[in-house]
């Protein structure tokens, strides 16, 4: 089971941090990812991250974005900074399917039922 959690409504240049609780699986033992979706749209890919920490961020927010994970609490974390209005979306934690993982892909076997954030004056 994946449950996020953290969104809500921010002003541009603001900072929110989702977290995704996690059960039912070893998750120390996945490779997890953080994807969006904006109503009318394709989801989106956003962050992944590896067994050892290792992540990835699409290009529109590196340097803004940080993912993260707590294997001890089984919880996956995006700490979201300098937030801009194109950033609004439903956030899911997502685990990606085996032939997805490193190549950017919204191709999950499970994920949650996302949470809203919406980046708005």
């Amino acid at each position: 089971q994946l449950v996020e959690s953290g969104g809500g409504l921010i002003q541009p240049g603001g900072s929110l941090r989702l977290s995704c609780r996690t059960s039912g699986f070893a998750f120390n033992l996945y490779v997890m990812t953080w994807a969006r979706q904006v109503p009318g749209k394709e989801l989106e890919w956003v962050c992944e991250i590896g067994l050892d920490g290792r992540a990835d961020c699409a290009d529109s927010v590196k340097g803004r974005f940080t993912i993260s994970r707590d294997n001890w609490m089984s919880t996956l974390s995006l700490q979201m900074d300098n937030l801009k209005i194109e950033d609004t979306a439903v956030y899911y934690c997502a685990i990606p399917k085996t032939g997805s993982v490193g190549r950017r892909l919204v191709d999950f076997t499970a994920r949650g039922p996302g949470t809203q954030v919406t980046v708005s004056s």
